[in-house]
C-alpha cells in the first residue's frame, strides 16, 4: 500500500489542524464555554477540514478506497487516546476530551462517539466509493457538507435560540434528550442551500427533486436518530436520497 506525497502531506496537515482545534476548544470548555458549542466546533472541523484540505492540495481521495479506509481507521483509532486510563495520565488528551464531554452524556461519552464514527464510516465509505464509480463524484460533498454545517451548528443554534423542544433517546439508556425544531430547521435550510450550490450537477427535474427530497430526508433522519448517533443516519438518508433523485 503506497500513498502519494500529496496524500501524506494532506494527512499530516489534517492531523495538525484537528489537534490545534481540539486543544483550543478544550481550553475554551475549561474556561466556561458550553460544551454544546465546543463539541460542535469539533464536529464541523472533523467533517469539513479534511475535505477542504484535500481540495486545496488537489488530493483525489474519493477514487482511492485504500486511502479512504486508512484515513478513516486513523481517525477512529485516534479516539482511543481519550480512554480514561490514557487521558488521565496525559494532560493534553484530557484537555481535548473536555471539549466534547457533555455532562449529560456521561458515562457513555466515549462509547457513543467511537461507535458513531465506526457506523458513520461504514455508511460513508461505500457510498463515496460507489458514487465515484458510477460517475456521481460531483455529488459526494452534498451529504458531508449538510452533516458538517447543518448538524454541526444545529445544537448550538438550538441551545441559544431554541424554543420548541422535542425529545429523543440514546443507545443503552432510558434517558431522554432534548432537540429543538429551530435546530432541525437549520439542518433543512442548510440542505436547501447546499443543494442549490450544486445545481449544475443536476438536470432541471433532478434539481427540483433533490431540493424536495434530500434536505427533508436528512432533517428527519437527524430528528429521529438516537442521541449522539445521528451521523450514520444522516449519511444513509443523504446518499440514499441522491441515488433516488439521479434515477430520474
Amino acid at each position: 500500500m503506497e500513498f502519494s506525497s500529496s496524500q501524506v502531506e494532506s494527512t499530516l496537515l489534517k492531523a495538525g489542524a484537528l489537534l490545534a482545534i481540539m486543544l483550543a476548544t478544550g481550553w475554551m470548555a475549561r474556561r466556561g464555554v458550553r460544551v454544546n458549542y465546543t463539541r460542535k466546533l469539533n464536529h464541523v472541523a472533523i467533517f469539513f477540514l479534511p475535505v477542504a484540505i484535500d481540495r486545496q492540495l488537489d488530493v483525489a481521495t474519493f477514487a482511492d478506497i485504500e486511502y479512504l479506509l486508512t484515513s478513516s481507521a486513523i481517525v477512529t483509532l485516534s479516539l482511543l487516546v481519550f480512554w480514561e486510563p490514557i487521558r488521565s495520565r496525559i494532560p493534553p488528551y484530557q484537555l481535548m476530551f473536555e471539549a466534547f464531554d457533555r455532562p449529560e452524556d456521561r458515562p457513555f461519552t466515549l462509547v457513543w462517539i467511537f461507535s458513531q464514527f465506526v457506523a458513520g464510516f461504514m455508511v460513508m465509505l461505500p457510498a463515496i466509493w460507489y458514487f465515484g464509480e458510477i460517475g456521481l463524484a460531483g455529488l459526494i460533498l452534498i451529504p458531508l457538507l449538510i452533516n458538517a454545517v447543518g448538524d454541526g451548528l444545529a445544537e448550538p443554534i438550538g441551545v441559544r435560540w431554541g424554543r420548541h423542544e422535542y425529545r429523543t433517546r440514546a443507545l443503552g439508556t432510558d434517558r431522554t434528550y432534548v432537540r429543538t425544531l429551530e435546530g432541525s430547521a437549520f439542518i433543512l435550510a442548510t440542505g436547501l442551500v447546499i443543494i442549490a450550490l450544486h445545481a449544475s450537477q443536476f438536470s432541471a427535474p433532478q434539481f427540483a427533486l433533490a431540493l424536495a427530497i434530500v434536505p427533508l430526508a436528512m432533517t428527519l433522519a437527524e430528528a429521529f436518530s438516537p442521541h449522539t448517533w445521528d451521523t450514520p443516519f444522516l449519511m444513509a438518508a443523504g446518499y440514499g436520497g441522491l441515488l433516488l433523485v439521479m434515477q430520474f
